[in-house]
């Protein structure tokens, strides 16, 4: 995969995170609350390792 599909794809990842994210705040039952964030926080982590910006040491030094 090309290095602007990669950062395509962790952008849609981060995008759905944000999403469900969201769809946590607003859940009623405890239960899903923590499904939906704990999903929310896979997709982070895999848009990290896809090529998004993440937790990488970008000093040009």
């Amino acid at each position: 995969m090309s290095a602007a599909g990669e950062s395509g794809r962790a952008q849609q990842m981060r995008a759905r995170a944000a999403d469900l994210e969201q769809a946590a705040e607003r859940a009623m039952d405890p239960q899903e609350r923590q499904r939906l964030k704990g999903k929310a926080r896979e997709l982070k982590e895999q848009s990290e390792h896809a090529g998004g910006t993440g937790k990488r040491d970008t000093d040009p030094m």
